[in-house]
């Protein structure tokens, strides 16, 4: 098994030097899986961070040969659990073939004060034929 941490330079940059955004593992026989650090954006409503967020992520999985159609899994912390509709329709827009694995919690605060939503990533690379 080989893993490779990344932060791709087309995509936007971490905001700390102390973490890569993307862990990838390939798989016996081809393939990857894709682990995408939590990603927070910038924005007024939770419905425009939310957007910057699934831009940022499909981003990070672009020069690894995924995108948002090959994510498995979805983990959503959002600060109030009341906006669960707003962040679903954008989702929706962003997620649209078969569900992947999902949980969404509330928190009382995320890391930056602004932030109302951080959601992070596991998407499957399939292997080249």
């Amino acid at each position: 098994m080989q893993i490779t941490l990344d932060s791709p330079a087309g995509a936007p940059q971490p905001l700390s030097p102390y973490y890569s955004q993307v862990a990838r593992v390939e798989q016996a026989g081809g393939g990857a899986l894709l682990f995408v650090s939590g990603q927070i954006a910038e924005g007024a409503t939770l419905a425009e961070q939310s957007q910057g967020i699934f831009e940022t992520l499909a981003a990070l999985l672009e020069p690894h040969g995924a995108g948002l159609a090959d994510v498995i899994s979805i983990r959503t912390y959002l600060t109030d659990i009341g906006g669960i509709a707003e962040y679903a329709a954008v989702r929706g827009r962003h997620l649209t073939g078969t569900p992947p694995t999902s949980m969404t919690v509330e928190v009382p605060r995320l890391f930056r004060p602004e932030a109302l939503i951080e959601v992070e990533v596991v998407a499957a690379v399939p292997g080249r034929a």
